[in-house]
């Protein structure tokens, strides 16, 4: 397979709604889980509404749209402050969220976001790129694992 390479831009207002949409809806399949239904949309929101204050427009946040040579948006990203570090000592980012439209997985589209991301970050003076990813996840477990990413931490449960 040829690697893909990607341009990133700011995401339009129609395109925030979409991702922030696809991601709560994603944020709450895995949160619904640990936690009633309603619990999870009341957190996810929550976190929204935390995290990106201001939406599009936040200051310091990355609300990106991924689009492939001949100019279709293949996916998006969002990345900002790690939320583990003080804003202004910070030497990483965070990818809060990354996706890939069901169209154009699988053709290494996610390799080429995270990619541009990463030369993002690097020209913004960051030295690392943290995030988080759901456990059964294995597509994406597997993308990171590829590109370098190791586990800094992991959280385990089991229903009793």
């Amino acid at each position: 397979m040829t690697a893909q390479q990607v341009t990133l831009r700011k995401m339009t207002a129609a395109e925030y709604r979409a991702a922030t949409e696809h991601r709560e809806l994603e944020s709450v399949r895995a949160l619904g889980r640990l936690m009633p239904e309603e619990l999870a949309w009341e957190r996810v929101r929550a976190g929204t509404a935390r995290f990106l204050p201001d939406g599009l427009d936040t200051s310091g946040h990355h609300l990106l749209t991924a689009e492939n040579a001949a100019g279709a948006a293949v996916g998006n990203a969002w990345v900002g402050p790690d939320p583990g570090k003080a804003a202004s000592t910070a030497a990483a980012a965070w990818l809060y969220d990354v996706n890939v439209f069901e169209q154009f997985r699988r053709r290494g589209y996610g390799s080429a976001i995270l990619t541009a991301v990463e030369v993002l970050i690097a020209q913004e003076g960051k030295t690392a790129l943290g995030l988080n990813v759901v456990g059964d996840n294995e597509a994406a477990i597997g993308l990171y694992r590829r590109l370098g990413y190791d586990v800094a931490s992991m959280t385990m449960r089991k229903e009793i």
